[in-house]
């Protein structure tokens, strides 16, 4: 005797896992290139100090107190794109109306993004971070017993190149963050 067994369908789509983006974290929010290719920043010199002369005797035919008037330098910093990707898919009423609802636009550019977009940004921008380091220390091997000691390494060299302490994030993968699994 056959039996035809029951299949039953649910309205779920089977979602992937996917971690946010850190990327915030480590860059700033303070440009947008919406509109623009390439974004202009002032660097501005500074004046060097002198020693204070009343009476102008030590500085001979200089006429100020204060030290000879040097004019500050405003050159320009050129941060272009030089990635711009993009992506495209269609959606219809039709194919919304025969998923049940399920392939729907707002929903597939949430995963379009969680899945394809911010990994590839975070990967380039990481990369991009790395390579540009005017600090490369020699690769070492993490381990249980060294790696407090080299987050103190860092520490320290970014303490010495007077970057600011406040707002100073340490990313790292579960396995190192995980004690002796490193």
């Amino acid at each position: 005797m056959a039996i035809n067994l029951v299949t039953k369908f649910m309205p779920y789509v089977d979602e992937q896992f996917s971690t946010e983006s850190k990327k915030s974290l480590l860059t700033n929010q303070d440009f947008t290139w919406t509109g623009a290719h390439t974004i202009k920043v002032y660097k501005i010199t500074t004046s060097d100090m002198n020693d204070y002369d009343r009476t102008g005797a030590r500085s001979g035919s200089q006429w100020s107190r204060y030290g000879a008037v040097a004019d500050l330098d405003a050159t320009t910093q050129e941060m272009t794109m030089t990635k711009d990707r993009s992506f495209t898919f269609a959606i219809d009423k039709l194919d919304t109306d025969e998923t049940a609802q399920q392939l729907a636009a707002a929903s597939a550019l949430a995963r379009q993004n969680r899945e394809v977009v911010i990994p590839e940004v975070d990967a380039y921008t990481y990369g991009v971070m790395c390579s540009k380091a005017g600090h490369k220390p020699t690769a070492k091997d993490l381990t249980a017993e060294n790696i407090y000691t080299e987050i103190l390494t860092a520490s320290e060299t970014l303490d010495n190149a007077e970057v600011p302490e406040v707002n100073r994030v340490l990313v790292v993968t579960p396995t190192t963050y995980t004690p002796g699994l490193v």
